[in-house]
């Protein structure tokens, strides 16, 4: 090979990688673009830096110097491609003055923010957080919570059966059960967990849900324990000057029953008025002898809440679908 045939050859390939890359479209990602031009470059700029040591001596000189301008006019190349994919991403020259973009920011979701309230206030009180399996037995669901055997509650049509004797839980209750086979009292647990039931989506039902319930267990409990428990757990909660009522209701595993209703300023330019926020009750005797206790020793007590409804209440939200939305501008305003 001759120096002249050395040299045509240095220009042709020079050439034929900056008309690639000019050919190339600025959205082509810069990884690709060098994926072509290796291909295009690499055999023939190793073929002539190979030459180089077939040329006389006096021709390796020009060669050389010829070969490296070659590899800066590759890469100047490259880094002109680079410059239009940049020129292209910002759209134009940058504006200084144009305000910055919003960031998005994660929030805890007001159901947790007040299952965790309420968990860290009962947790002062001596509860602990005990779990279950949210698929049960017809027993654990039913039968050892004192539900008669033609309750409606029962039904196929009410409940969402996986078997013939598997559920979906239709309240945590189950695991108050599993705690009183498993641990001997004194007994303070809290049972939170998700619950489902047969209602239509609506605005203040769901057929998933959150709940939380409380258990009590111990020789010589009685209601006043009970009424005195949850009543500072509301002042806690809705602030010290709210008061509570409590008021008669059924349950199957408590006897007596009743439900604690708090006074509560929905936001909605009513003021204050009376609202439901939970049902309790005496343990009934039946519950804690089919968990193994002697109901003639231990007494205890039991509350249930849907913390849904408690955030709904907190935070003046009227529907309770918006819950589930998991719409970032409603969810946004509970960030902290």
């Amino acid at each position: 090979m001759t120096l002249s045939d050395y040299l045509a050859q240095a220009d042709a390939l020079g050439a034929d990688c900056r008309a690639l890359l000019d050919g190339l479209d600025p959205a082509t990602r810069l990884d690709v673009a060098k994926g072509q031009l290796n291909a295009c470059k690499d055999e023939r700029l190793a073929a002539l830096q190979d030459a180089l040591r077939s040329l006389p001596a006096a021709d390796r000189r020009p060669a050389g110097v010829a070969f490296n301008t070659l590899k800066q006019a590759i890469q100047a190349a490259l880094d002109a491609f680079s410059a239009r994919q940049a020129a292209a991403s910002t759209g134009g020259a940058f504006d200084g003055t144009m305000p910055a973009r919003s960031s998005w920011r994660g929030a805890v979701h007001p159901v947790s923010l007040v299952l965790d309230e309420i968990s860290d206030i009962f947790r002062e009180l001596g509860f602990t957080v005990a779990l279950g399996p949210e698929a049960e037995t017809e027993w654990y669901n039913f039968g050892a919570l004192n539900f008669p055997p033609d309750h409606p509650a029962m039904e196929l049509h009410d409940t969402l059966y996986l078997g013939e004797d598997t559920l979906l839980r239709t309240h945590t209750s189950p695991v108050q059960v599993r705690t009183m086979q498993r641990h001997a009292p004194p007994i303070r647990v809290l049972a939170p967990g998700q619950v489902y039931r047969r209602d239509f989506f609506d605005a203040t039902h769901a057929p998933a849900f959150m709940q939380l319930e409380g258990l009590a267990v111990d020789e010589g409990i009685s209601f006043v324990d009970l009424k005195a428990t949850l009543a500072e757990f509301a002042r806690r909660f809705y602030g010290a000057t709210r008061r509570v009522r409590f008021g008669p209701s059924y349950f199957p595993f408590v006897e007596p029953g009743a439900q604690m209703d708090v006074e509560v300023d929905l936001g909605d330019g009513r003021g204050l008025r009376w609202v439901e926020i939970l049902g309790c009750g005496m343990v009934h005797p039946n519950v804690l002898e089919a968990a193994g206790l002697d109901s003639e020793r231990y007494t205890g007590w039991a509350f249930g809440m849907g913390p849904a409804r408690i955030a709904m209440s907190r935070y003046g939200i009227t529907d309770i679908r918006m819950l589930y939305d998991s719409d970032v501008r409603f969810l946004e305003q509970f960030a902290r």
